[in-house]
């Protein structure tokens, strides 16, 4: 993942503190400096770096933790703040109706995120028109139309104009009465003035109300001067930086917005059209330091979960039944969330713990744990007790599989079950889980 090594420098900086005898100034400044090495090799703005620590050190050392606070989590706490005042605050693009610019240099990632961008608002119950406003890039058309006719949402260009300004003229009248249009701009492979210029007259031809910087987070240090020219040009109002899955230091992409004064609205984390997250600073620091986010984790499940078929299996486990019926629908919401790294990144702690290849490993015995059971009857599923020799070769035999990959199955069922009558005979969490079924009648279930 993105800045990887920014997170595990960052994580022993905490662990240096958490296992501290006491606070002291030697220790802090050695925390500060680890910090500070940490931020510049993953190419934040060194300006940033420094006056950011500076804040940090001179917070450590003066402010008194408060009542029921140690000084060890006061100082992890300043950390943690300073770091996320660094990043500034998130913003939001909201679903209501408006007119979007997508600016930035080729290879950014402009086009595929102007779609990411028309699916999310789409969703969110906005009538939605794209507009092929590249009139440079000979695939950017057919590449936006492709786009277009997986999300469902309309695209408008003309591959043989050659006018950014007429195609945006046109493509105003064609989606009037649209809640949101979003024009995909032209970009070039470095800033160039008749760059600057066509972007400033599609700006004032289009009226944008939202001006989005598109930056990979691949950019480095040159971040900082893009983000500047393009902010000059059009007064960019909000940024979006791309490729956050990958291997870059992406440093220079998430401090370029000091230069722009707007805040980062979304981040992408991978090549298909719903891998893209709103950018919350706080979530973004707290994942960043392995500590965790629930919230967005329960927001991803929420997204995946069926309502009715969550509730069903809950009611089946409140009553004690647990069958390989229950346990395929687990894996397919599961699944439903994303790579299973991405769902380690939100649980505290998980991160550090679970290796990728750990992680690929599960992932792929869960997608054969699932063919395995659609080769299973109906009856079997119910009671995979009956499953017994016999059964078992004809399971694997349907399935592609082996006999010790059925049996592997099963066993990872009865654990599963153990784990489960476990938790219900935990009085405590029973009664919270309850708590959302009030009134209801398990009795009824068999």
């Amino acid at each position: 993942m993105v800045l990887e090594n920014l997170g595990g420098a960052l994580k022993d900086a905490i662990k240096k503190i958490a296992n501290a005898s006491h606070v002291d100034q030697k220790l802090v400044k050695e925390v500060v400096k680890d910090i500070q090495r940490a931020l510049l090799q993953a190419d934040i703005n060194v300006k940033l770096v420094i006056s950011m620590t500076k804040e940090l050190e001179q917070r450590a050392l003066t402010e008194k933790p408060p009542a029921g606070m140690s000084s060890r989590e006061h100082v992890i706490k300043i950390v943690y703040e300073e770091l996320v005042k660094l990043i500034g605050k998130g913003g939001e693009i909201p679903a209501k109706p408006q007119r979007i610019l997508m600016v930035g240099l080729y290879g950014q990632g402009k086009t595929t995120t102007s779609g990411k961008l028309a699916k999310d608002l789409h969703k969110r119950g906005m009538k939605v028109g794209l507009v092929a406003a590249d009139v440079h890039r000979p695939a950017a058309f057919d590449q936006l139309t492709q786009i277009g006719a997986k999300i469902n949402v309309p695209v408008f260009g003309d591959p043989k104009e050659k006018s950014a300004v007429k195609i945006a003229k046109r493509a105003m009248k064609e989606f009037e009465g649209y809640d949101v249009i979003i024009f995909d701009t032209s970009g070039r492979h470095a800033l160039e003035a008749d760059l600057i210029d066509e972007i400033e007259s599609v700006a004032k031809i289009v009226d944008a109300e939202q001006k989005i910087l598109v930056l990979d987070a691949q950019t480095g240090q040159q971040a900082g001067p893009q983000a500047k020219a393009f902010h000059d040009a059009v007064h960019v109002t909000g940024v979006i930086i791309t490729k956050l899955d990958g291997t870059a230091k992406g440093g220079g992409a998430l401090s370029a917005v000091a230069e722009t004064g707007a805040p980062i609205c979304y981040v992408g984390v991978g090549e298909h059209l719903e891998d893209i997250e709103r950018f919350d600073p706080d979530r973004f620091i707290s994942r960043l330091l392995g500590m965790g986010d629930i919230k967005s984790l329960i927001e991803v499940a929420s997204e995946v979960m069926d309502e009715e078929k969550a509730e069903e299996a809950a009611r089946k486990m409140m009553s004690g039944k647990f069958s390989l019926k229950e346990m395929y629908d687990q894996m397919e919401m599961l699944q439903g969330m994303g790579p299973l790294k991405k769902i380690a990144s939100m649980l505290p702690g998980m991160s550090d713990k679970l290796q990728e290849q750990d992680m690929e490993a599960t992932q792929e015995r869960l997608v054969r744990f699932r063919v395995i059971m659609d080769s299973m009857t109906e009856e079997e599923l119910e009671n995979p007790k009956l499953i017994k020799s016999s059964r078992i070769i004809r399971v694997a035999r349907g399935s592609g599989t082996t006999t010790k990959e059925v049996k592997e199955l099963l066993k990872q069922y009865d654990m599963s079950k153990k784990a489960m009558k476990g938790f219900m005979g935990n009085r405590k969490m029973r009664r919270q889980l309850m708590k959302q079924f009030k009134g209801a009648d398990f009795s009824k279930e068999a």
